[in-house]
C-alpha cells in the first residue's frame, strides 16, 4: 500500500508558527516520525510526502497521484475553507482519503467549521495535534483491508 500525504500552505512552518497551538514539532520531524511509524508497525505500507503553498501545485500532486497511490492523508490547512477546485481534485481521488488537522478547528475561529475538504472525505481528524496524522493512516489503511474504495 502506498499512501500519499499532502500538507498544504504554512504547515512548512511547523514548530516555529503558533508553537502554542500547532506544537513543537516540525514537518521534518513529523515526516520522520510518521515514515518510522510505517516501517515499524505497518511494514507493507510506503507513505510519499508533498506539501505547498500554492494551490494547483498540490491539485496537480494530488490528480498525478490517481495510480500510484492506494489512500490520501491531507492537511488542506488554510485552503479547507475557500478552495472548491481542491475540494473537486479531493473528491475525483478513487481512493480512501481523510483530512487532518492539527488543532481543534470547532474550537477556533467560526469560519474554520466549514471545511469543504472534509465533505469529501471518508474521514475527518482534528484537534489530536500531529499524532492526528498516524490516526489518519492507520483509518487508511483500515479502509483499504475491508475493501472501501474510498468516498
Amino acid at each position: 500500500m502506498k499512501i500519499l500525504v499532502i500538507n498544504g500552505p504554512n504547515l512548512d512552518l511547523l514548530g516555529r508558527r503558533e508553537p502554542e497551538l500547532y506544537g513543537t514539532t516540525t514537518l521534518t520531524q513529523l515526516e520522520e516520525d510518521l515514515e518510522k511509524y510505517s516501517r515499524e508497525k505497518l511494514a507493507d505500507v510506503s507513505l510519499v510526502f508533498g506539501r505547498s503553498n500554492r494551490e494547483g501545485e498540490i491539485i496537480d500532486l494530488l490528480n498525478s497521484g490517481h495510480g500510484k497511490y492506494d489512500g490520501l492523508v491531507i492537511n488542506p490547512a488554510g485552503l479547507s475553507y475557500n478552495s472548491y477546485a481542491l475540494r473537486d481534485s479531493v473528491l475525483a481521488f478513487p481512493h480512501p482519503k481523510v483530512v487532518v488537522h492539527i488543532t481543534n478547528v470547532f474550537a477556533r475561529e467560526p469560519y474554520r467549521r466549514n471545511d469543504l475538504i472534509a465533505e469529501v472525505a471518508d474521514g475527518f481528524i482534528c484537534g489530536l495535534g500531529t499524532q492526528g496524522y498516524r490516526l489518519a493512516i492507520d483509518a487508511i489503511v483500515a479502509l483499504l483491508k475491508a475493501g472501501r474504495k474510498g468516498a
